[in-house]
Order: structure tokens, then C-alpha cells, then sequence
């Protein structure tokens, strides 16, 4: 999976807003069938949600859908709805054990095969919204190579707060141990960019600016969002600073015209040093950059 700033949300039921999502800008839009859809209403949504994959241009932002939990009976036919040509990922809601995310992806093997879909075109990312879910990171993460990335549950009043039983501030106190360990455990499995969760509040721009800062410098790359307005501060907070772009294009520039040298496998740029670890790391950020080109 490819390094996203904003992932948007929509609700399943309402096709309108779904249409919209989609000429949004956002880098993906997520077709939620869980929280935001009644269960009188997921029949319905399923069919809309399928129309609405099916009609998604092939240029536009990679389409996920939110299927239900696994402990809700729902899932089942939440894939047999969704999974079809046009669908990138699903977006697994409140994982907590290995044979969920197993007996997922082999859910998903199946209704590719059945719809002649090459293998391996729908990825998996697991949402970690409980304490239970954070403790196994690394585990279900590993459970099966479709899974390509997580997404941190740090909603204000959402389930992991009421799971940890913490308090939530805009400082980011109460929820970072766990925001680090999923970011380090979903590192660790090898899958580069684990998407920070929502802002709640639609109202306090100022603090989803705040919170995002405070996400990038632990190293998400970038979240999801609830509303188009969310899309631009959110990128602009995720953004590499621009004076941090330029010294490390200097960084690559210097270390490779003497690398080619062989001179030295270490240098001095702006009184740093900056030998293969530095010029890999300035390689890491430069590529980040680019998403904001």
C-alpha cells in the first residue's frame, strides 16, 4: 500500500455523500458499513456501497470499505457485498485475534477468485480500537501478508478510550503510549505507513492541526478524516517542512558526489554529520515529500 495523507470517511446509507466523497481530493475514501449504518439499514448499504465501487473511476482515490466486526456475525456477507473489482482494501473494525484476520483474508481469496480477480488486489487494514487489539499489533499484523496497514482508533470518546478508560487532551498525553506502540509494531511487521484515526471535532480546526503535528512527529504519515473540510489542514500538517526538504536534498546531493568519489563514507552538512544511516533516512523523507508536491 502506498503512503496516504487523508483517508475519508463515508457512510455506507447515503448515496449522495459516498458520490461526493469521492470527487473529495482525498487520497482514499472509505465506504463505512459499521458505525454510521444502522442495523436496519446494512442490507441496503451493502447494495449501495457495491454500486458505488463498481461506478468509482479507476483515476480517482483508492476505495476501502469499513465491513463490520467479526464478532458481529456481519462480515460474511459484509465481503460478499464489497469484494469485487475497484475495491483496494477492507478495513477490518475492532480486530483483536489472529483467526479473524486469517479467516478474513481467506474470505477474500475466495470472492477474488470467484469474481476473476487477479490475487492479492484487496489489501487488508486492521483498525486497533481496543486494548486487547494494541497488546496483539505485531501479531495481527503478521497474521496474513494481505494485510498492508493499520489504523490507529485515537478518536476523542471513541473505543479505545473507553476500552483504556483514559482521558483524551489535545497534548496527546493519555493515548500516546499506545499510538507508539501500534506506529513501532506495525513498523516492525513491515509495513511502512500506519494511518493515524479520526478528529472528531469538526468545529476546532486549530486542534486537528494540533493533534495531526503531534501524529507526524511520532511518525504517521498521514489519518483519516470525517469531512472534505479536514482534507487540506490535515495535509498541511503532515506535510515535511519545507526547510527540511531543501537540507536534505542537500544531504543526498553532497553524500552522493562523494560517495562517487570514494572518498568517505561520512560528511559534514551544515556542521552535521551524515554518513549511510542519515543519507538513507534523508532518501526516506525526500520520498514522503513527494506526496505533497
Amino acid at each position: 500500500m502506498k503512503a496516504l495523507r487523508t483517508a475519508l470517511f463515508a457512510p455506507g446509507s447515503k448515496e449522495r455523500v459516498m458520490g461526493k466523497a469521492l470527487e473529495s481530493g482525498a487520497d482514499a475514501v472509505i465506504f463505512d458499513l459499521e458505525d454510521s449504518v444502522p442495523v436496519s439499514a446494512k442490507a441496503q448499504a451493502r447494495d449501495l456501497v457495491a454500486s458505488a465501487i463498481a461506478g468509482a473511476a479507476t483515476t480517482g482515490p483508492a476505495v476501502f470499505v469499513r465491513a463490520n466486526a467479526a464478532a458481529t456475525g456481519l462480515l460474511a456477507d459484509d465481503l460478499a457485498a464489497v469484494v469485487r473489482p475497484g475495491l483496494a482494501a477492507v478495513v477490518m473494525s475492532k480486530v483483536e485475534t489472529v483467526a479473524e484476520v486469517r479467516e478474513c483474508a481467506a474470505s477474500i481469496e475466495r470472492l477474488e477468485a470467484a469474481a476473476r480477480m487477479p490475487e492479492g488486489s484487496v489489501e487488508i487494514l486492521l483498525s486497533m480500537e481496543s486494548a486487547l487489539g494494541v497488546h496483539r499489533c505485531y501479531d495481527l499484523v503478521t497474521a496474513s501478508p494481505r494485510v498492508a496497514s493499520v489504523c490507529f482508533g485515537s478518536a476523542r470518546d471513541g473505543d479505545l478510550q473507553t476500552d483504556l478508560g483514559c482521558a483524551w487532551s489535545i497534548e496527546g498525553t493519555e493515548l500516546q503510549y499506545a499510538r507508539s506502540r501500534v506506529l513501532l509494531e506495525t513498523r516492525a511487521a513491515g509495513r511502512k505507513y500506519p494511518l493515524d484515526g479520526v478528529f472528531s471535532d469538526l468545529s476546532d480546526e486549530a486542534g486537528l492541526i494540533a493533534d495531526s503535528r503531534l501524529s507526524a512527529r511520532l511518525g504517521y504519515v498521514g489519518r483519516t478524516v470525517i469531512h472534505p473540510r479536514q482534507i487540506t489542514p490535515v495535509r498541511r500538517a503532515y506535510a515535511v517542512p519545507e526547510q527540511e526538504v531543501i537540507y536534505y536534498q542537500r544531504v543526498v546531493t553532497e553524500f552522493e558526489a562523494v560517495e562517487r568519489t570514494g572518498a568517505a563514507a561520512a560528511i559534514t552538512v551544515d556542521g552535521k554529520l551524515v554518513d549511510y544511516a542519515m543519507y538513507q533516512r534523508a532518501k526516506s523523507v525526500l520520498a514522503l515529500a513527494t506526496l505533497d508536491a
